[in-house]
């Protein structure tokens, strides 16, 4: 409607204009090729025919040729779209001119074509999108220029207004410039926090007063640039860890992790040490960039349990923030139980009584609980016990009475282990010396001595040696030895033997003879040096050994005054074979086969007729007398001993062969008679 109405004006101000030589007329651009424009016959009262004959034609300007004559209506017609925006681009009113020439009647008319805006353009902008980097820091209220758009369409349809969406952060402000054209502002309302928003997306419209209205579009990107206006901020107000005292060198034992909630250098975190001891910052390393803390030397609860440091996170705008790590160990069973004595005894008599101290022990464990609770024994079957004193310390006593001459020295092996899993142990020994008290005789070797000693042996010799020995030790073991009293034969026993105070050897003081003394009964003391002494006494037996010394000595016959053998022994010649004359009686002083003595017939007047039994010294007739044998018969027997040498003695019988006796006795007569002169 609205365009049929600009049409009808622009007939009629062309028919109004036509009786001026010039006709105006508008047309709405962007009509399509051949739309009407005016009428041309009419305007100029000309006839169809006329058109035809007259040699009627439209000459544009330039070189292009917008409108044309329809030869069959006589209309101006276009012979072109026509883009206003770009025919006149900086021109309010737009205005194309043309000539319509009449050759027959060589007339010229001027025509002037008003092209008339249509809303066919949308306000534009030359960057649809626009990034905008504001700090978050920035003050609201603060105005920032923002690109205006292009609407080639005029009046109405040109651009009208603007518009914001988006983000409740911004707001658009409108400025009128010198031209009057639309400047438009962005503008901060409210605070920005990139840590609440890093990006803001606005978009930027456009509208023009067309019917319908046309828009064109921006999009803005508000990058809000960070500023430091965030502490860093740890996970944890404390950190609290708990590790074995034997951890590994090297090992993690707790990360500390804080946050910055700005970007870049402003959210980089630093970590250290706020405020650690010189001992912990030998132990702990933290790792400034990851926040680890890591163990540098070995641990050790027994020095320091727990350990409690501040760390620091810092970003790069230096704020900061602390939080605390209390890092406590729990305790290994690494330490071995230590005896440490306190007090001994280096030596202890053998009589001290059952209980008697000897040492006094401390013990301690530097791990805790169960890993230091320590357990004292004592190693062997030793005749000592532990007591418990007082607290961490142990008595070492005697549990019996000791004796020195079993065990001299004891080497105590005290032994101290904890409860730990497995348990730990240590070991300490106690050198001890058992004094000796004299608490024992000498004892003799042998229960009773006995020797044989030859007779006649000379004096000084060596009977024999006894031998005591005693148990203790020292002046207490030195044994002396002496004669107990006693006498032989009415004289003194010292005279006869002595003892070697210091050997125990006995020694004979003078010359045995086995004929006097056969044996002797003594008894020998064995005293040690203790005070007061021990002594022992052992019986000595000694033998006298006989020698053949003595010769037999002939009791029967008996020797004659004069040297010869008196008396005579009668045979009676009617005597039988072993009939018995007489017995030779010997005896020897000597012993054994010394005094073992044995018969021979060594001379006989009538050999044969006799003979003298070996061992029986007895005289018998060795045959039947016979006349011829002499009456007086006389034998020599030779008595010998067997010692070696051997010794012997003769005997002389006078034997008489007769009846009776007083025959015997003439015969004797007559034979003294004989002998008188």
């Amino acid at each position: 409607g609205r365009r049929q109405r600009a049409l009808l004006c622009g007939v009629l101000l062309a028919a109004w204009e036509a009786a001026w030589g010039q006709l105006r007329y508008s047309v709405p651009e962007e009509m399509p090729k051949g739309s009407f424009v005016g009428d041309l016959v009419k305007d100029l009262g000309l006839q169809l025919p006329e058109i035809r004959d007259r040699g009627i034609r439209v000459v544009s300007e330039g070189r292009t040729q917008y409108f044309a004559l329809h030869g069959k209506t006589g209309h101006l017609v276009t012979a072109e779209r026509i883009d206003r925006e770009q025919l006149c681009r900086l021109v309010e009113k737009c205005v194309l001119r043309c000539e319509l020439i009449v050759e027959g009647e060589m007339q010229v008319y001027r025509i002037e074509v008003e092209i008339m805006d249509i809303n066919d353009n949308a306000p534009s902008f030359r960057q649809a999108e626009k990034d905008l980097r504001l700090s978050e820091m920035t003050a609201p209220g603060s105005r920032f220029p923002l690109a205006e758009a292009h609407d080639p369409d005029m009046g109405r349809n040109s651009l009208q207004s603007y518009d914001l969406s988006g983000d409740e952060h911004f707001s658009l402000a409108v400025q009128a410039g010198p031209g009057g054209d639309q400047r438009p502002e962005l503008v901060l309302a409210k605070a920005l926090d990139r840590e609440e928003a890093a990006f803001h997306e606005l978009v930027l419209r456009a509208s023009d007063g067309g019917d319908p209205a046309r828009t064109g579009t921006a999009r803005i990107r508000v990058t809000v640039v960070d500023a430091n206006d965030n502490a860093p901020v740890f996970s944890q107000a404390e950190y609290t860890v708990r590790v074995p005292e034997d951890v590994p060198v090297g090992s993690v034992l707790v990360t500390v992790t804080a946050t910055d909630a700005d970007e870049g250098l402003n959210g980089h975190v630093k970590y250290s040490f706020h405020k650690i001891s010189d001992r912990a910052s030998e132990l702990f390393y933290l790792d400034s960039d990851t926040g680890e803390i890591t163990v540098k030397e070995n641990l050790d609860f027994e020095e320091i349990f727990s350990h409690e440091l501040k760390v620091q996170a810092r970003d790069g705008g230096e704020l900061s923030d602390t939080a605390k790590v209390v890092i406590t160990l729990t305790d290994v069973n690494d330490n071995v139980p230590e005896i440490s004595v306190r007090s001994a005894l280096n030596e202890i008599s053998e009589d001290a009584p059952p209980g008697s101290l000897i040492a006094l022990l401390h013990t301690q464990d530097r791990d805790s609980g169960a890993n230091g609770e320590v357990r004292c024994s004592l190693d062997g079957d030793v005749p000592f016990r532990l007591e418990k004193s007082f607290e961490d310390y142990y008595r070492v006593v005697t549990a019996q009475k000791l004796d020195r001459e079993q065990v001299s020295e004891y080497n105590v092996t005290v032994r101290a282990a904890d409860s730990g899993s497995p348990p730990l142990q240590s070991s300490a020994v106690l050198a001890l010396r058992v004094l000796d008290v004299n608490d024992n005789a000498p004892v003799f070797a042998q229960e009773r001595y006995s020797a044989q000693l030859a007779e006649n042996n000379a004096a000084g010799a060596l009977v024999l040696t006894v031998r005591a020995t005693d148990a203790d030790w020292g002046q207490n073991a030195r044994v002396r030895y002496r004669l107990s009293e006693g006498r032989v034969r009415g004289a003194p026993l010292s005279s006869y033997v002595s003892v070697q105070a210091e050997t125990g050897a006995l020694y004979a003081l003078r010359s045995f003879d086995y004929e006097e003394v056969r044996e002797l009964e003594l008894w020998v003391r064995a005293e040690d040096g203790g005070a007061p002494a021990l002594s022992s006494n052992v019986s000595v037996r000694l033998l006298i050994v006989d020698e053949n010394d003595n010769a037999p000595q002939v009791l029967y016959p008996p020797l004659a005054s004069g040297g010869g053998w008196s008396g005579a022994e009668l045979a009676p010649r009617s005597s039988e074979p072993g009939a018995l004359v007489a017995k030779v009686v010997a005896v020897d002083a000597d012993a054994g086969q010394n005094a073992w003595l044995s018969y021979e017939l060594a001379k006989a007047t009538e050999p044969g007729l006799f003979r003298v039994g070996l061992h029986s010294g007895e005289v018998r007739t060795a045959r039947f007398p016979l006349a011829r044998d002499a009456a007086r018969q006389s034998l020599v027997v030779v008595v010998k001993d067997h010692g070696r040498p051997a010794l012997s003695a003769t005997a002389t019988l006078q034997v008489v062969l007769a009846e009776s006796v007083a025959e015997l006795l003439a015969e004797l007569g007559s034979a003294a008679e004989a002998a008188a002169p």
